[in-house]
């Protein structure tokens, strides 16, 4: 492309290289002061998600002033249930998104976390998410973590993510589905035992997320884009947790946060409505000035068309001497 540029225009094209390399460098400038920043608030936040993790797991009671509603309710009425039962759970189902990756095998086990966290990563970019669990019967990790990797830090792209193995009990795993079978023998008493193991959708299949094989050959064109919208699908959820539900949980528990999620998503909608009015208004007036400039043209042609026929009934012809009157 440069090659076909006159000097005088390389010249200027290579100025306007100079200011975009400017431009990339305060890009990288803000993007270190913002990690900073969020570094800086994610300290602040600390003590208050430490306090939140001590309310809901009743370790602390809350004190000072309390709301009216909460005042009239006499010591005999209270019950014996420490901090908030099932908070994350509640908080995690009020999100449309999240609740649609929740089965109703789930709960019980989702029941039992006690914590959710996130922490940022360097070298390479990314976040991890951080489930921690009380001690319960489905599986003996205490902690599930989910980890994504991530290329670019303005636009991030999604490299890789890596899940937790989960260490089921005996007959408790939630992803998958046994079935025991037992199947006559001709001939002898002993019945055969087929055992058939399938996947079943779950929550807990987070943690074992999609991944995109190195070897491509052969690769089925259908499959893989369905394979990418999964990996963009479970990207998303990972968002959400990190940006929606840990730091507004009490919110959504009480389900405040859906509101403000609606009035959001309203007004995208309407800012939708309006660019696609301001698209077609735009169209529509292309439209006519198109219409308009055709019609004129094609005045013109007929006025031309017009004019030369006058000209030539005005014209006069000189026959040849041998077709003049005599």
């Amino acid at each position: 492309m440069m090659v076909s540029l006159s000097p005088e225009v390389r010249k200027r094209v290579e100025g306007l290289r100079h200011l975009q390399s400017q431009h990339d460098e305060l890009e990288a400038q803000f993007i270190e002061e913002k990690k900073a920043l969020e570094a800086k608030y994610q300290k602040l936040y600390q003590p208050l998600y430490t306090k939140r993790f001590e309310i809901v797991n009743g370790l602390e009671e809350v004190g000072g002033d309390v709301s009216t509603e909460l005042a009239g309710i006499k010591e005999d009425q209270a019950t014996e249930e420490k901090g908030v039962p099932g908070f994350w759970l509640a908080a995690m189902k009020t999100h449309e998104v999240l609740a649609a990756e929740i089965e109703g095998q789930d709960e019980g086990a989702l029941k039992f976390i006690n914590d959710i966290k996130w922490s940022r990563l360097q070298n390479p970019e990314g976040f991890k998410l951080e489930f921690y669990f009380n001690p319960n019967p489905y599986f003996k990790n205490s902690v599930l973590t989910k980890t994504y990797h991530v290329i670019g830090e303005s636009d991030p792209i999604l490299s890789q993510s890596i899940g937790t193995e989960i260490e089921w009990y005996p007959r408790k795993c939630l992803t998958r589905k046994v079935t025991v079978k037992k199947k006559p023998r001709m001939g002898s008493k002993i019945a055969k035992t087929i055992t058939t193991i399938n996947k079943c959708e779950s929550f807990f299949t987070f943690f074992t997320p999609p991944r995109i094989h190195e070897n491509e050959d052969g690769r089925d064109d259908d499959a893989y884009d369905e394979l990418q919208d999964r990996m963009e699908q479970d990207y998303n959820v990972g968002v959400i947790i990190r940006d929606k539900t840990i730091p507004h949980a009490v919110s959504w528990f009480t389900g405040e946060a859906t509101k403000d999620d609606e009035a959001e998503k309203e007004e995208e909608r309407k800012e939708g409505a309006k660019k696609d009015d301001n698209e077609d208004h735009d169209e529509e007036k292309e439209g006519a000035l198109k219409k308009e400039v055709e019609e004129k043209k094609e005045e013109k042609q007929s006025s031309d068309k017009k004019n030369g026929d006058q000209k030539n009934g005005d014209q006069k012809i000189e026959l040849p001497p041998e077709c003049r009157q005599q």
